[in-house]
């Protein structure tokens, strides 16, 4: 083994690579002739689980272990590079440091943003880093360690933290402000306090179910079939007599809050006046987009309704409310086949991701 050798051992891939390195062909010159400083601080780089780079000598010459490696991503010819040229696109912001250093000034930097290109594209990125003097016996600075951590992934966390933290937020805002209103609607248009409290309990578990929707998906919406199933699971069987047909789309959340709402006043009216207040009757719920997007609650073989002679809170949810949060128009239609409710908006209001073709399915228990 030549002199030199035994302070960076063939212990890892780096310390392989440095030793087959060509350096008699370059400034430093052959590993036999490096300072001893040099010798015993690369030993120590290269042994060192945290990742480490020396930046040495006028030249800037850069040496790295391998923890360091996957901070250069798919950067070439780096081992013997000057530093300066391996982080070129950085370098404005990583000169005055790597001049501080020389000076003999080390420098701590916590989640340091840097602008790199390491996978053949700009990217931003965040280190946590310092540059510490490397001085030899008669206290001259030769060089400087570069000891670094990505933090790019903490950074971002803690930025998508931050979002869900104001949705939440948001979120919590809006649904007080609902439950006030349910409440304070219920209460004042219920002919009595036993039917105000069943009424308020049923649309405040629908309610409830429909933020549980909106919680389960990573992007604070809910598709149209999960809120229609959870708002009839509160009061249909086995489902046998809804059937429902549509595509796989999806709602922002003040139109799942609404629609959610409006679905649970349907099935209560179909319950107590409507088709499914007898057995022949049956409901068929549908929606479609294109040109316009459309919801369509049909009730089929039924008995003969009339128009509520006074108009409630479920009304005013049906009608009003829906069409807001929509920005489209709603008709709620008493014909003598049945109950016939429509909405009608611009799907660019809404958010569609079509996952399939329209289907139709029994409505699960």
């Amino acid at each position: 083994m030549k002199a030199g050798w035994p302070f960076f051992a063939p212990t890892s891939e780096m310390a392989r690579q440095i030793i087959a390195f060509d350096w008699a062909a370059h400034p430093l010159g052959p590993i036999d002739t490096w300072p001893k400083t040099l010798l015993i601080t690369a030993g120590m780089m290269l042994r060192s689980p945290f990742p480490k780079a020396i930046v040495w000598g006028e030249n800037m010459t850069t040496l790295y272990n391998d923890a360091f490696r996957p901070i250069l991503g798919a950067k070439e010819n780096t081992l013997g590079a000057s530093f300066s040229d391996v982080w070129a696109e950085a370098w404005d912001d990583l000169g005055e440091i790597a001049d501080r250093a020389y000076a003999g000034e080390g420098t701590f930097v916590e989640d340091f943003p840097m602008v790199i290109n390491r996978f053949g594209y700009e990217e931003q990125a965040y280190f946590t880093f310092s540059y510490s003097p490397i001085h030899d016996e008669q206290g001259d600075v030769l060089g400087f360690m570069n000891t670094v951590i990505e933090t790019t992934g903490k950074i971002e966390a803690n930025r998508r933290s931050a979002i869900v933290n104001t949705e939440l937020a948001h979120r919590i805002k809006n649904t007080l402000t609902i439950v006030q209103s349910i409440a304070s609607q219920t209460l004042r248009t219920a002919p009595d306090m036993p039917t105000a409290r069943r009424l308020l309990s049923q649309r405040l578990q629908t309610l409830a179910q429909t933020h549980s929707l909106l919680t389960g998906g990573s992007k604070g919406d809910a598709p149209v079939r999960d809120v229609v199933e959870s708002a009839l699971a509160l009061h249909i069987g086995d489902g046998s007599r809804v059937t429902l047909s549509g595509p796989a789309l999806h709602l922002g959340e003040r139109q799942a809050l609404s629609l959610g709402m409006a679905v649970n006043e349907l099935a209560t009216n179909a319950l107590k006046y409507g088709a499914l207040s007898v057995e022949t009757g049956k409901v068929r719920i549908e929606w479609t987009t294109g040109e316009t997007f459309q919801f369509h609650w049909l009730e089929q073989g039924g008995p003969i309704i009339s128009p509520p002679k006074r108009i409630g809170f479920g009304s005013r949810l049906l009608k009003d409310v829906v069409s807001y949060d929509f920005k489209g128009v709603v008709t709620l239609e008493f014909a003598s086949t049945g109950l016939c409710y429509k909405l009608n908006c611009d799907p660019r209001n809404l958010r569609p991701e079509m996952a399939s073709q329209p289907g139709e399915t029994q409505l699960k228990p």
